[in-house]
């Protein structure tokens, strides 16, 4: 329990898609004046650094990100502007040196909320595992107060945690939800912590991220999710191979309840896209982009 460290998996395909859709989620926060929240239940450690022990041990950022070129995709143009900047702020020119730093999904949130023009933005941070907990801390460490009010980082059960922020003061917001399901109970218990803060709390946005390893706990989780009588819901996935119990992660998908209008129209054009760019030469990479319950 509690094992997991993100560090061996940063920049991977799965970490692509989640962040693809996180990034259009919080533009699309952006465009209102109104402030909103930003609660994110399994935070890991913020940033990671590609030439780490870590991150090399298993290189998947190298069938992940580092495929990627941002000339041949246009449409994410926010997405890599988001890498680029959290790359200069350690140092780094992306003009001269290749990608160094790959930004967790806290780290992508930071770069939004702590915006001059976002003064009353909050984010949530909950992590329970201790060291990415003490990292998560560093990397957001900050001597102005004013940000410091805004960044909470809890070392909690974040599912608790998001049941205790909603509904939030702002009433808008923003959840993202990706364990790592080391436990097979994280697959209902991330459900069933869904449906009941939905309950609570009918006008977020929830994005929860899911791992293929088994297709019949996935397919239990959108079952769970059709019969709640929730609307609203898309299903979006990328998977670099066939459905194996032998494999590990084949592929990874988001499901998100009240996404933003222009999420699936961005992501029609941008998964064939991608499964052409990170098909591993076989020609079994795949993506899933479709509506799970309507409005």
């Amino acid at each position: 329990m509690l094992s997991y460290r993100h560090s061996y998996h940063a920049g991977n395909f799965a970490d692509v898609l989640k962040h693809i859709v996180l990034v259009e989620c919080l533009e699309h926060f952006n465009k209102k004046d109104a402030p909103f929240d930003y609660i994110d239940t399994h935070s890991g450690a913020g940033l990671y650094d590609l030439r780490s022990a870590n991150a090399n041990k298993t290189a998947e950022y190298k069938d992940g990100i580092a495929k990627l070129k941002r000339i041949d995709f246009t449409e994410l143009e926010t997405y890599f502007n988001v890498i680029e900047a959290l790359n200069g702020e350690q140092g780094v020119d992306l003009k001269k040196k290749p990608l160094t730093f790959y930004p967790g999904s806290p780290a992508i949130a930071h770069h939004y909320v702590t915006h001059p023009d976002r003064e009353k933005d909050k984010a949530w941070l909950f992590e329970l595992h201790s060291s990415d907990f003490r990292i998560l801390s560093e990397s957001m460490a900050t001597d102005s107060k004013a940000i410091a009010r805004k960044i909470r980082i809890k070392q909690d059960d974040g599912l608790k945690g998001l049941l205790s922020l909603v509904p939030p003061v702002s009433r808008r917001a923003l959840v993202l939800i990706d364990p790592s399901y080391e436990m097979k109970t994280d697959y209902s218990d991330v459900i069933e912590t869904v449906i009941k803060a939905h309950k609570k709390f009918n006008s977020g946005t929830y994005a929860i991220w899911y791992p293929v390893v088994d297709r019949k706990r996935v397919d239990f989780m959108l079952r769970k999710l059709k019969q709640s009588g929730i609307k609203n819901i898309h299903q979006y996935e990328l998977g670099l191979a066939e459905d194996s119990l032998e494999s590990g992660m084949t592929s990874a998908g988001m499901i998100v309840i009240n996404p933003p209008w222009t999420l699936k129209t961005k992501l029609d054009k941008v998964l064939p896209k991608l499964v052409k760019e990170l098909d591993r030469g076989d020609g079994k990479a795949f993506s899933v982009c479709q509506v799970l319950v309507a409005e």
